[in-house]
């Protein structure tokens, strides 16, 4: 049988067993790496491999990715380990009984990540097909980052370019991450928070995001709050008396009018009203009417109600005076592009390039550098040469040095940091690229030797 028979258990994923974020295949390379290292007497030094982590085409409504992730990889590279309690578990496992003992009693109780890796910055903005990261080292240590790599980037890249669509069409609007109760464990409502704050978010309903990440969170009431009381009017009295100026007011419970006319017996410091249902754009003009013509000007309108970039360019084209707009479902799942197609592949081993020939899944070989140009402070174009090659001129390189030997030499941002390089980078993307539109331009080339590179292995394989 191929699969074991065993019990599952209750229980939580914790810290301590973070290296086992991976897939088994991981694991069973790696032994069998290792074990065929024992019986050839070949040291790990003598056993180097150089992955790339790229995304192969751009998800059907994108027309730019934005890279966020690497700080949970740091974490990820300092951290894990294997612990007694995991090493008895795989131990014990089936598959890995013709493994020598000295690899569960020596070589894993001793492992340390000895990676070097290379990496664009969080906030940079991307295309396909380039290599934005970089791992080079011995083949097991660079096989066990896999999983954990591609689930995290992929997800909060994928989170973070849609966060960055909405941004962009939002303008100056205040921004609100609603997403937990709809994402897909509670972890990835955590990671949405950030990764949305990264491109530029304001706050996020997410207390865990406050507490462990700094992000603000933000909340205003439920509707069963509201029904709880026996007049409407009652619950608003009854929240402002407590929350004062904090106090954010849901008026579309029953009638959104009605409770708009409510507000004016509140109190003259009320933060704003939200309308969560209906029509936004008429609503929130009938309502922006009568909170003024009642003394209310200061109040602000904010607005959810499963909310995307498509639908706030339709409220905002339309001159609804709504202040703030409460993204969940549709941002903390990517809705239109659920799935980014990021892949961690072999392009090198021991100093020689590799590269897959299967169709539609062709992958580079050797190991490469991005360097970006621009024009006018304007992004131009991106150039991927070989690191061995001299660079072109008038650009900058985007791959920086996160880790030597599997020591921190990068100094890692802080999330406000990565934001404002967020920004920094948004500012340099010409505007054809933000449109919701599906563009054609993605100026990306390839060096000449690349080129041969790739003609020449192809050649070799066809030759084979």
């Amino acid at each position: 049988m191929i699969v074991e028979n065993k019990t599952p258990k209750s229980g939580f994923i914790t810290d301590k067993n973070l290296m086992l974020g991976l897939d088994l295949y991981e694991l069973t390379m790696s032994a069998a790496y290792y074990q065929y290292n024992l019986k050839n007497n070949i040291k790990e030094k003598d056993d180097i491999a150089v992955f790339e982590y790229y995304v192969r085409k751009f998800p059907d409504n994108r027309n730019y990715l934005i890279f966020a992730g690497l700080e949970q990889i740091i974490h990820f590279i300092q951290n894990a380990k294997f612990t007694d309690e995991i090493i008895s578990f795989l131990k014990k496992k089936k598959i890995f009984q013709r493994i020598d003992s000295s690899f569960f009693e020596e070589y894993l109780p001793n492992f340390k990540f000895k990676l070097d890796i290379f990496s664009i910055k969080e906030g940079d903005f991307f295309f396909p097909n380039e290599p934005i990261i970089r791992i080079h080292g011995p083949i097991i240590h660079a096989q066990l980052i896999e999983t954990y790599l591609l689930s995290t980037i992929n997800f909060q890249t994928m989170i973070a370019s849609k966060a960055s669509r909405i941004k962009n069409i939002s303008k100056k609007k205040i921004l609100f991450e609603f997403g937990t109760r709809r994402a897909h464990s509670l972890l990835a409502g955590i990671y949405t928070a950030r990764a949305s704050y990264i491109s530029g978010f304001d706050a996020t309903s997410n207390v865990i995001a406050d507490f462990e990440l700094g992000i603000s969170s933000v909340g205003t009431m439920a509707h069963s709050y509201v029904q709880r009381f026996m007049q409407e009017i009652d619950s608003f009295k009854s929240y402002y008396d407590i929350y004062k100026e904090n106090s954010v007011l849901l008026i579309d419970t029953y009638d959104i009018e009605r409770a708009a006319q409510l507000i004016s017996q509140i109190g003259p410091d009320i933060k704003a009203v939200r309308i969560d249902s209906g029509n936004l754009v008429e609503q929130s003009k009938k309502v922006r009417k009568i909170l003024d013509d009642n003394g209310n000007n200061d109040v602000l309108i904010v607005a959810s109600s499963d909310l995307n970039e498509y639908k706030i360019k339709e409220i905002l084209d339309h001159n609804s005076p709504i202040d703030a707009f409460g993204v969940g479902t549709e941002l903390t799942t990517s809705k239109d592009d659920p799935t980014l197609s990021g892949v961690y592949k072999l392009i090198e081993y021991n100093n020689i390039p590799k590269f897959k020939l299967s169709k539609e899944k062709i992958t580079i070989p050797g190991q490469k550098q991005i360097y970006r140009s621009y024009k006018n402070n304007l992004f131009y174009n991106d150039k991927i040469f070989l690191t061995e090659e001299d660079p072109p001129e008038d650009s900058e390189p985007l791959l920086k040095s996160i880790f030597n030997k599997g020591e921190l030499i990068y100094k890692s941002p802080n999330l406000k940091e990565i934001r404002e390089n967020y920004f920094t980078n948004m500012e340099k993307l010409p505007l054809k690229y933000k449109s919701l539109n599906k563009i054609n331009s993605q100026d990306i080339e390839y060096s000449k030797k690349i080129q041969l590179l790739i003609s020449n292995l192809v050649k070799k394989e066809k030759r084979i």
